[in-house]
């Protein structure tokens, strides 16, 4: 049965915030992944084009979304569903950590502004 475990999660940390991964194919899962976001205040994340919809639910705190030019404030509780293909920003204006729960198809990319393509491991 595979569970992981809380001690078992592993940990990534790009562009000032932290990805606790869970749900992966090294784990088990052979179509989605998750993880948990760890979004300190001030963190201010490059926009980056995803290339598989992805699912974020904010558990706890604020964050402010751009999401294909649009700007929202979300709260917890609140969920961003971000298709395939859009361009995501996020940023923590706030003084407290914001924790949120993403949930993706495996093979996730980003890419950014400049054309760097990142295949991030919490989500492959």
């Amino acid at each position: 049965m595979p569970v992981i475990r809380s001690s078992e999660a592993v940990t990534h940390e790009i562009h000032g915030a932290r990805f606790v991964s869970y749900a992966t194919p090294l784990t088990g899962s052979k179509e989605l992944c998750a993880w948990r976001g760890e979004v300190p205040p001030g963190t201010k994340a490059p926009a980056h084009t995803v290339s598989k919809e992805e699912i974020l639910h904010l558990l706890v705190g604020t964050l402010r979304v751009t999401l294909d030019g649009d700007t929202a404030d979300l709260a917890a509780g609140d969920t961003l569903i971000v298709n395939a293909g859009s361009t995501l920003a996020v940023e923590n204006p706030t003084d407290q950590t914001a924790l949120t729960w993403v949930t993706t198809s495996v093979g996730l990319t980003a890419e950014l502004a400049d054309g760097t393509v990142l295949t991030p491991p919490w989500a492959n």
